[in-house]
């Protein structure tokens, strides 16, 4: 008569399964709506200013390292610091954030609630994601017209560099021509999907 080696009592453990991230990550519904550079998908247009902005962006962030940087030492150590450096910052902190917001549109990395949209039919998120562009679409039409009012009545320079404050304002205006545009193709692309129904989230228009 054999006996087994394990005690009648024992507990046996048994490592916990994680669940993959990208469940929660990646929503199949809005696939045709991404830019994504490595995969080519998305306009070869969006994909090229999605990249600039992103090497524009790590330009920005290393010269406010610099910058802000040398003031710190500067104060510390030598007991003076640069008076337009400040200035200078908060230029470039303007147009981070601007640039930032139009990059972080374009990759679907803005915070969005979409527990509801990814359980919903192809067809039905199509039908609140073409609304959901169409509100932006609008909304960023009327901070264009308000950028471009910026830009026309703005005639003075910043007090200590002499930058034409015009400048500053332009990202503004660049930003949201850029984010008009993706939720125009969006908008498209939705159309596209919600008069075919059973197009594939791999089907991509004709845009790589």
């Amino acid at each position: 008569m054999t006996t087994s080696s394990t005690p009648p009592n024992a507990v046996t453990s048994t490592a916990p399964t994680l669940e993959d991230p990208s469940v929660y990550l990646n929503d199949p519904n809005r696939k045709l709506l991404e830019i994504d550079t490595e995969t080519r998908q998305g306009p070869v247009l969006f994909r090229w200013l999605t990249l600039a902005m992103e090497y524009l962006i790590g330009a920005i962030l290393a010269a406010l390292i610099v910058a802000v940087s040398s003031n710190v030492v500067g104060r510390s150590v030598f007991n003076h610091s640069l008076p337009w450096v400040d200035e200078l910052a908060r230029m470039l902190f303007i147009w981070l954030v601007f640039i930032g917001a139009a990059a972080a549109f374009a990759r679907y990395e803005h915070i969005a609630v979409d527990a509801l949209v990814r359980r919903l039919p192809l067809r039905v998120a199509h039908m609140l994601y073409f609304l959901q562009h169409l509100i932006i679409t609008g909304l960023m039409l009327v901070m264009m017209w308000g950028g471009y009012q910026v830009l026309t009545r703005s005639s003075g320079r910043s007090a200590i560099m002499g930058v034409p404050l015009n400048l500053v304002s332009l990202s503004l205006v660049l930003c949201v021509i850029f984010i008009a545009a993706v939720s125009l193709w969006r908008m498209w692309v939705s159309v596209d999907v919600i008069r075919q129904p059973h197009r594939q989230p791999t089907d991509l228009p004709g845009e790589r």
